[in-house]
């Protein structure tokens, strides 16, 4: 082929790659601010609902069914059931996490505990919550308590945050481990002084994640954590064998998520439509929270640790 048609062949075909590259562009663009006009019509839709209806009074009141009431005692439900919930599923999560990143072998049996991870993960909730109600609440004989709610949820939270902590690990670039084991360190030591800080941005992802999902879930949480509705609270009762107490475990705890869903299914009381928009409204308010301040903390880690 000559000079005088190879060039105008380049430059076409140069042309034809900036035009696919400008095209591929617009598209991701235009994806993403559909995604974010999407959440923003969300949030924008249920606060002009909630005006008039969410307060100090509806963040801190009962239930009620003759009045407006509030969602004191649910929203203290769905921050005790997170914290629960985080506090038996983190410490396993990252656990198996390490073990999959950095002691597992590539064999049939680190695939057969990902394909059980995947499998667990696609399982309705609504099918986890009918498997918690025979074990956590019939077998047990507690009933519904928090607990069996935090141990439901936690059975299908777990896989998705040791694959997230896998996925985390393995990002961590295999020079860092070499040169922490020349300098002398045992694996343990490179993973727990080495790995685990450069990999706590993914770490932190995939508890956020998760802690979307306890904030979000109601299907399983209705046959392990119940669905009545709680009303004065004593906070002072410290007393975490007594069922009355808010802070025990082994009580009923319906959440915000399964209050919304219970209430809009009984359709009873003159206040629902207020109900329904000024709970949703502070359910996303949570979630937005925790994700905003889950990312800060995140943030704040990896410095400390990295000493970046």
């Amino acid at each position: 082929m000559t000079a005088s048609v190879a060039g105008p062949l380049r430059r076409q075909a140069s042309r034809r790659a900036h035009r696919a590259d400008r095209i591929a562009t617009v598209v991701l663009w235009a994806l993403g601010a559909f995604v974010m006009l999407l959440l923003g019509a969300i949030i924008l839709h249920f606060v002009i609902a909630s005006i008039g209806v969410v307060s100090p009074s509806f963040l801190l009141s009962d239930p009620s069914r003759t009045t407006l009431g509030g969602i004191g005692p649910l929203l203290w439900n769905s921050i005790y059931m997170l914290v629960l919930t985080m506090l038996i599923s983190i410490p396993l999560g990252l656990l198996a996490g390490i073990y999959m990143a950095e002691y597992a072998r590539d064999d049939a049996v680190s695939a057969t505990i990902r394909f059980a991870e995947e499998a667990i993960s696609s399982v309705p909730s609504i099918v986890v919550g009918l498997f918690g109600l025979i074990v956590f609440v019939d077998l047990t004989h507690w009933g519904f308590t928090a607990l069996g709610g935090a141990l439901a949820l936690t059975m299908f939270n777990l896989p998705l945050m040791a694959r997230l902590t896998e996925q985390a690990l393995r990002a961590v670039p295999g020079d860092e481990r070499a040169a922490s084991l020349a300098l002398g360190a045992t694996r343990w030591q490179t993973i727990r002084h080495v790995v685990l800080p450069l990999g706590v941005p993914g770490i932190v992802t995939g508890f956020i994640l998760t802690a979307g999902r306890i904030f979000g879930e109601a299907a399983a949480l209705i046959y392990t954590a119940g669905l009545s509705t709680p009303t004065r609270y004593d906070f002072f009762n410290l007393n975490i064998a007594d069922p009355r107490s808010p802070w025990s475990p082994f009580r009923p705890a319906a959440t915000l998520s399964v209050y919304i869903w219970n209430t809009n299914a009984e359709g009873l009381g003159s206040f629902v439509t207020q109900v329904l928009n000024g709970s949703a409204a502070v359910l996303i308010a949570m979630v937005l929270i925790f994700n905003v301040g889950a990312r800060v903390l995140g943030r704040q880690l990896t410095r400390r640790l990295t000493a970046a």
